[in-house]
């Protein structure tokens, strides 16, 4: 999938996921204002310069969609932007507290905060309702509705809920790994070769363990010639 269609697919999400108006797209209406455009451009961005690990881009392009969105002075809209960043981070494993989500938590929506706890793992059973349909079961606890979730993003946030809460199967890890890998999103893909790679090795399993360990080796780049590595910003 190339970058545009990735890119796509992503704010597709996060529009589905999080209600965000601001990153739907306006394919009939009036012309939404240049704030709304500038603010999915610079998400869209950001989303993509992160799973491809790429830090810089990433952060910069954040720092522009924060900046268009306290435009409007709407606590929500930016609370969206700060969930669908800290979801990137669950998506590969990142897994801490969402802070710039929880400066914003007294004003966000009931169905905002509900998401947020659902990223680290820890949302109430009458906040799975306010979640969105694909991650409810997932935030069940259920790791066989993984496969069922189409969306890469999506799919990869709910593994990684599930890895905080100890209800990841194998089968998960390996659905995460072949999902990252699809997309060519090299930040989840590293860490979650990384957490098979280390099951590997504490079951005894050696040549498999190995095997990982080329393949991140692979990843990374550095199985690659010296002239042909390119720098990961992570």
């Amino acid at each position: 999938m190339n970058t545009a269609t990735t890119r796509a697919a992503t704010i597709r999400w996060a529009a589905l996921s999080l209600g965000a108006s601001l990153l739907a797209g306006c394919a009939s209406g009036p012309k939404p204002p240049d704030w709304q455009l500038e603010a999915k451009g610079a998400m869209e961005r950001s989303v993509a310069a992160y799973m491809e690990g790429n830090s810089r881009v990433e952060q910069a392009e954040l720092t522009r969609a924060r900046s268009q969105l306290a435009r409007t002075g709407r606590a929500d809209l930016l609370a969206t932007a700060e969930l669908l960043h800290c979801a990137t981070r669950v998506a590969s494993l990142v897994l801490e507290p969402c802070a710039g989500f929880e400066a914003l938590r007294p004003d966000a929506t009931e169905a905002q905060r509900a998401y947020a706890d659902y990223l680290r793992g820890q949302v109430p059973p009458q906040g799975i309702a306010l979640l969105p349909a694909l991650q409810r079961a997932a935030a069940a606890g259920d790791a066989g509705a993984v496969p069922g979730i189409a969306d890469p993003l999506s799919q990869l946030v709910a593994a990684g809920v599930l890895l905080q809460t100890g209800k990841a199967s194998p089968a998960v890890i390996v659905q995460a790994i072949d999902t990252a890998s699809k997309q060519g999103w090299r930040r989840p893909l590293l860490a979650w070769l990384t957490v098979q790679a280390q099951r590997a090795e504490l079951a005894g399993e050696l040549e498999a363990a190995a095997r990982l360990r080329r393949r991140i080796a692979i990843t990374q780049g550095s199985a690659l010639p010296a002239k042909d590595r390119t720098k990961d910003n992570q």
